[in-house]
């Protein structure tokens, strides 16, 4: 077999293949034995007819048309791994030559991770927000606090700003009741953000009992989108009294004895999730100043799967909200239009991300090993809050697993471009990431030892279900 090949763009080639007709011989095997089970001669038993008799009762072309769709799969996959080709996409094929007894030629077009060099990563500048917490972030967090446990009383007057309401909402187009706009007894704090339009408006300055009728674009239901008329009746206004910020507060709400105390602990934690935002935003922005030092070009087939695998995460997210797209955008304060470009955006940076990434882990030679996969999938059903076991099932039943690969490959090249980059935050002080996470979990480096231990004994009930064969590796370069 012959395989030639021609760059039709960065991103896409077009393969020629020639195959002498003696390595059809399979196939073509194959062919007879099937097409024998299928025609019906008189004085042979169903599937012992001679394949000269079958070529005169369905024709030769029939055979050699089943006999060639049965070795194409197979002469395509060896040419693309005799080529060392980074296919991403279904090939176009088209068989342009067959010549019965001599040679077969067909030719395959299809979309490749383009070739680039991995820009040098060490030492990048990298830079990151400082992690200071101010005394208004801690008050504020104080407050929210505070307001968790507040208390709500019912007051006789007009409802304003940070009162909670409970209301019943109906509404009318055109004179017809939208059954499904309507709602009793939904209670809300005046001047929250998410609130349908008008509604605040409307509600201010009501007391209970009392009815307002304003125009607003129904956001949810079988009219969504459209403007009514909705009616907005009071049933009560409450006022949260909120405790005093005291030791008896900080006794209520948390383990410690003194408000001091609490504030404290306030401040701290605020701290370690400002550190852990600083890990999180490195690995983007180590990520990102690679991007910038390389011009990869990207599919367009590629970027419109990514694209519309976003728009379907959105559109689900919304639907469980029970928002359309259009009271999002609005929300959003955008176009479809502009919207649209900047997830096009999106889509094909994160697309060149994964390119990058990609090879970089070619040029490293790094490896999944079977209880870092088990690591990763406990971790995932972690935050799923779902049984390990039960994750890996689904992941192996559903194919997932070259997938699964091929994402713990992409982190492990971002952690070792992330320790090789020259990180530092905004004020200009150097950050050791290693040092960074030691800080956050409070652990000497011999704890930290022991603890990268622990997950893997979790791990360990998972790695048969979860772990990858060397065919799903190998599938990871298609």
């Amino acid at each position: 077999m012959k395989t030639a090949v021609e760059e039709l763009t960065p991103t896409r080639v077009k393969l020629t293949i020639e195959v002498p007709f003696e390595e059809l011989k399979p196939s073509l095997d194959k062919a007879y034995k099937e097409l024998a089970k299928q025609v019906r001669l008189k004085g042979f038993r169903p599937g012992k007819a001679p394949a000269a008799l079958i070529d005169q009762y369905v024709g030769r072309g029939t055979v050699l048309q089943e006999a060639v769709n049965d070795a194409l799969p197979g002469l395509y996959g060896a040419a693309i791994e005799e080529k060392e080709l980074f296919v991403l996409s279904q090939p176009e094929v088209e068989v342009t030559r067959l010549d019965d007894g001599k040679e077969l030629e067909f030719t395959a077009e299809v979309d490749i991770r383009p070739n680039f060099e991995v820009p040098e990563y060490d030492g990048l500048p990298v830079t990151v927000e400082e992690a200071v917490v101010t005394d208004e972030e801690i008050a504020q967090t104080v407050e929210n606090l505070r307001d968790r446990f507040g208390t709500l009383t019912v007051v006789e007057r007009a409802a304003a700003e940070k009162d909670n309401v409970t209301i019943d909402l109906s509404a009318a187009i055109d004179g017809e009741d939208v059954e499904d706009a309507a709602t009793k007894g939904f209670t809300y704090e005046v001047g929250a953000e998410g609130a349908i339009d008008g509604l605040n408006e409307a509600v201010t300055g009501l007391s209970a009992g009392e009815t307002a009728t304003f125009k607003s674009t129904l956001v949810a239901g079988s009219r969504a989108g459209e403007e009514a008329d909705v009616t907005v009746t009071v049933q009560t206004v409450k006022v949260k009294e909120l405790p005093e910020a005291d030791d008896e507060f900080a006794q209520l709400a948390s383990e410690f004895d003194t408000f001091e105390e609490l504030k404290d602990d306030v401040r701290k934690r605020l701290e370690r999730q400002k550190k852990l935002n600083q890990i999180s935003e490195a690995r983007d922005n180590a990520l990102e100043a690679l991007l910038e030092k390389v011009e990869i070009p990207v599919p367009e087939s590629v970027v419109n799967t990514e694209l519309q695998r976003r728009n379907e995460q959105l559109d689900q997210q919304l639907g469980f909200s029970g928002m359309t797209r259009e009271a999002y955008l609005e929300e959003e304060g955008k176009t479809a239009e502009e919207f649209e470009a900047e997830l096009a955006e999106a889509a094909a940076k994160a697309v060149r991300g994964g390119f990058i990434l990609d090879q970089l882990a070619v040029n490293e030679e790094l490896g999944v090993e079977n209880e870092e996969l088990s690591e990763y999938v406990v971790s995932q059903a972690m935050q799923m809050g779902l049984p390990p076991q039960q994750l890996a099932q689904f992941l192996t039943e559903n194919n997932q697993i070259p997938a699964l690969v091929a994402e713990v490959l992409r982190s492990k090249a971002l952690n070792l471009v992330v320790e090789h980059v020259k990180i530092s935050d905004s004020a200009g002080n150097e950050l050791d990431i290693e040092s960074l996470r030691r800080e956050i979990n409070g652990e000497t480096d011999e704890a930290t030892e022991e603890a990268e231990e622990a997950p893997a004994e979790a791990a360990a009930e998972v790695a048969e279900d979860a772990a990858p064969t060397a065919e799903d590796k190998d599938s990871t370069k298609e």
